[in-house]
């Protein structure tokens, strides 16, 4: 049976270990939660970025201990005490932790769709369009899609020449690429 949006976190977190579209789930679910709570209190993107891909790989780690003993099965309150220790150790040691991007590499949450990916480069045909399309998306976003779609770079390439994490180049490519493909809609 496939996980659905219905499961409560604690039915999604028990299945997780034999069913990742399941943590998929709970992730898509609590993740602009977590980011928005870790982007008011840091006011760096980047950093709320890193942050919440620290926490969603905490809980990956440890999904099997959750109970969801309040009755309603949610996670809400342990996920945000993890998110509140992730902050408080990321502010004692002034940076994020290294481990926790390698160990949320194994379970990759942004993925390049082929058909966005043949969209944009069909696009390539037309120079006036694509730079079009790519000049209407922010700054951060425009240079990794560039650098990953166009230039075939690898994830960790665009990390070091973007000064930032593996984690914050995908969510860069991947929420370029949906601006993308609603800007092809309206040129194409």
């Amino acid at each position: 049976m496939r996980p659905t949006g219905k499961d409560s976190d604690a039915v999604l977190l028990q299945r997780t270990r034999e069913d990742p579209e399941a943590f998929a789930v709970f992730y898509d679910r609590w993740e602009g939660p977590i980011l928005a709570y870790f982007q008011r209190r840091v006011r760096e993107p980047e950093v709320a970025v890193d942050l919440t891909g620290e926490v969603f790989a905490s809980v990956l780690g440890a999904a099997g201990q959750f109970r969801g003993e309040h009755g309603d099965g949610s996670a809400a309150a342990w996920l945000f005490t993890i998110a509140r220790n992730t902050l408080s150790t990321s502010l004692r040691r002034g940076r994020v932790e290294e481990e926790a991007r390698r160990r949320l590499a194994a379970w990759e949450p942004v993925a390049l769709v082929d058909v966005d990916l043949d969209a944009i480069a069909a696009l390539g045909e037309d120079g006036p369009a694509l730079a079009r399309a790519l000049a209407d998306l922010p700054k951060r976003q425009r240079e990794a899609v560039r650098a990953r779609v166009l230039e075939e770079l690898s994830y960790p390439e665009i990390a070091a020449r973007l000064d930032c994490s593996e984690l914050v180049v995908r969510k860069n490519v991947s929420r370029g690429l949906q601006s993308l493909r609603k800007n092809l809609e309206h040129f194409g």
